[in-house]
């Protein structure tokens, strides 16, 4: 246990198989949506839409809809709508799945953290004890010793 125990749970066998399962499931689900794979270059020149866009292609689409003599021949209005709904579905898809991914990143990097801080403080333990000879620790200290090539002292606080 580390010095400061914010988190004590585990993931059951069952829980990961049903997360498996629901994952697996969403990817069955989007499968016929989600086929489009953009490279680096195209994600930097694809344009964007964020909340202020969103708002102003909807009332550009319901005025284009008012007034389909203002719609250039070579726009197809219908789908143009067709898209915004599908980015509009799909940004409430997002939102969801960046909520869930924050949360299972902050419980991740809190339980790492008291992962790391609790091993660090055994690794010191099994240093002091190489340092004073006690039978086997050596072997112990130099493997995981490597863990901090060229480095000097590591030194643990109780906030880390």
């Amino acid at each position: 246990m580390s010095l400061s125990n914010k988190i004590s749970i585990e993931i059951t066998p069952d829980q990961s198989a049903a997360i498996a399962a629901a994952f697996q499931q969403l990817k069955t689900v989007l499968a016929p949506v989600l086929t489009i794979n953009l490279t680096a270059e195209d994600r930097q020149s694809t344009l964007k839409m964020g909340d202020k866009t969103l708002a102003f292609v909807n009332k550009t689409l319901d005025y284009a809809a008012q007034n389909e003599t203002l719609v250039p021949s070579y726009v197809d209005l219908s789908e143009a709508r067709k898209d915004n709904k599908l980015a509009a579905d799909l940004y409430v898809i997002f939102q969801q799945l960046s909520t869930l991914l924050r949360a299972v990143e902050d419980t991740g990097m809190v339980a790492g953290s008291e992962a790391y801080e609790a091993a660090l403080i055994i690794y010191h333990s099994i240093k002091g004890a190489s340092r004073s000879d006690i039978p086997g620790t050596q072997v112990i200290y130099n493997d995981l010793k490597q863990r901090f090539p060229g480095r000097g002292k590591v030194i643990i606080t109780p906030e880390q």
